[in-house]
């Protein structure tokens, strides 16, 4: 995760501090890091890395789910009923005061990552992405994206990590996202494990060994309030990284307790409030 904290170095050193929509920020533009899935998996060292959260919401994601309350279903394993106090990552954009007036039921978060993924316009890209990579393995067209102009105003949270591309080779698969907004402290150390996980989830649906997660960011950010979380993460060196195992399954009837980290020995969390 050398990488990683390169960028966030480069950004909280080099970034221009100016108001965003969330709060103050120190940002930059533009920005890739390359990680080789077959080195381990990249999940953060310097700080602990909430796991069960990357995989639940990554399973809802790929349910097609808009429903901030059956990720509470998936992280605890239980009915929503019994989860009345449970909280996820979602529960303050289900709860914003900007979207509860669109909300059409409790835990409603709009036509977000899962439901692009699982109903753009009425097209399955998930079940078209493996399809193709099945089919035509050479294409150029295995694209995954949330980025739907027309129903931006329909999402409680418009698409940061929005448009990704699959690609093969020596039967290894590979992806490249590109994120449109990077918040570098709470966020990207998760879209990396997210898309590092996809691209294993995929790879055995289409019987491919892993490559590389390719990750470009647009505007990476650091929230101020946040700076002394990063300058204790910088101070930290990086430990060895870890390997996933996951249970064999199908795609659609994965459990969060299917996949593990194995030998991940991390710094203790550092805690901070997520801006929405």
């Amino acid at each position: 995760m050398k990488q990683y904290l390169e960028a966030l170095k480069n950004c909280y050193e080099k970034g221009i501090d100016v108001e965003s929509r969330a709060g103050k920020v120190r940002k930059s533009f533009g920005y890739q890091m390359k990680f080789d899935l077959n080195k381990g998996f990249p999940a953060v060292t310097t700080k602990k890395l909430a796991w069960k959260a990357v995989v639940s919401e990554l399973l809802w994601f790929l349910e097609g789910s808009n429903d901030e309350r059956r990720l509470a279903e998936i992280l605890y394993n239980d009915k929503k009923e019994n989860l009345i106090d449970k909280k996820t990552i979602w529960t303050q954009n289900a709860e914003a005061d900007y979207w509860k007036t669109k909300a059409k039921f409790k835990g409603d978060v709009g036509k977000i990552y899962g439901v692009q993924w699982r109903n753009f316009n009425g097209v399955d890209q998930i079940k078209t992405l493996i399809e193709s990579l099945k089919k035509n393995p050479n294409s150029r067209r295995h694209i995954l994206t949330a980025w739907n102009p027309s129903e931006l105003h329909l999402m409680s949270l418009p698409p940061c990590h929005a448009f990704s591309q699959f690609f093969i080779s020596n039967n290894q698969l590979s992806c490249q996202l590109y994120q449109r907004s990077c918040d570098m402290f709470l966020g990207v150390p998760f879209n990396i494990a997210s898309y590092s996980l996809l691209i294993h989830i995929i790879a055995r649906e289409c019987d491919l060994n892993v490559g590389e997660f390719v990750h470009t960011l647009g505007d990476y950010h650091i929230y101020h309030e946040h700076f002394q979380q990063v300058e204790i993460q910088l101070s930290r060196l990086p430990k060895k990284l870890p390997e996933i195992e996951f249970a064999t399954n199908q795609l659609n009837k994965y459990k969060i307790d299917d996949f593990k980290l194995k030998n991940y020995d991390p710094h203790p969390a550092i805690t901070a409030e997520m801006n929405v």
